[in-house]
């Protein structure tokens, strides 16, 4: 099994990061929404949804979402929110199941460089392309590679609901790779994470295989231009 189709879909990747800003979240969609000046009447896909954090922010802001993770549980969870006009579906990002839908498509917080198989790259970018309508516009929310090799923290540990979790990170053939090692109720767990480090120059030629215009490239979550030296994250604004 795919290291994040086990690890995403147990309760324990969630209780690690818990924590995640969810107001840092909002303020990133509503400053892209406002940039993109995107209709009410559109309708979204959030890729890679986890829970539905981005999903249920942006459906109180009056858009038709539609959520779409591979892990089930992640979905079930986030199906307790829907409503006419946002619906959560368990689905893998490499296909394309709502063919000429969407206005627009996000994959946020680095949800992405998870493949062994650099196919399965391209795939995504084509799914995403076959959803959009003409004109319509996929956002992606990568790391700044760069910055997080040169900042790897290798040991950490942290003690979430009374575990305590061990963290290792290295990087290994191009792949940021963190161990996960903790125990709980007398039982040992082992989980890994790999994300490829992927640089802008490698998403612009993803793009440009797909048929997609790169209209734009930011570096932080208030918009602010992309740095590779400095700049937190990667965000890329493509058109079809």
């Amino acid at each position: 099994m795919d290291w994040f189709a086990e690890w995403f879909n147990t309760p324990y990747y969630h209780i690690l990061y818990k924590s995640r800003d969810d107001k840092e979240a909002q303020e990133f969609i509503t400053n892209l929404v406002k940039y993109l000046s995107i209709p009410i009447e559109s309708t979204v896909l959030d890729l890679a949804c986890g829970k539905g954090r981005h999903s249920i922010f942006l459906n109180k802001l009056g858009y038709d979402v539609t959520g779409v993770d591979l892990a089930s549980q992640s979905i079930e969870s986030a199906k307790r929110y829907e409503n006419e006009r946002l619906k959560f579906f368990v689905g893998d990002m490499r296909k394309a199941h709502f063919p000429n839908k969407f206005n627009v498509v996000f994959n946020l917080f680095t949800s992405f460089g998870y493949f062994n198989e650099e196919d399965d790259n391209l795939k995504v970018y084509q799914a995403v392309y076959e959803q959009l309508k003409e004109r319509g516009t996929f956002v992606m929310d990568f790391m700044n590679a760069s910055l997080a090799e040169h900042g790897l923290v290798g040991k950490e540990d942290k003690e979430v609901d009374g575990i305590l979790f061990h963290l290792r990170r290295r990087v290994e053939d191009d792949f940021i790779v963190k161990d996960i090692n903790f125990t709980d109720k007398g039982k040992d767990y082992h989980y890994q994470e790999r994300v490829k480090a992927f640089k802008l120059s490698y998403f612009e030629q993803l793009g440009e295989r797909s048929g997609f215009s790169l209209k734009n490239v930011f570096g932080d979550y208030r918009l602010n231009e992309f740095n590779e030296k400095s700049s937190p994250r990667l965000i890329l604004i493509f058109e079809k």
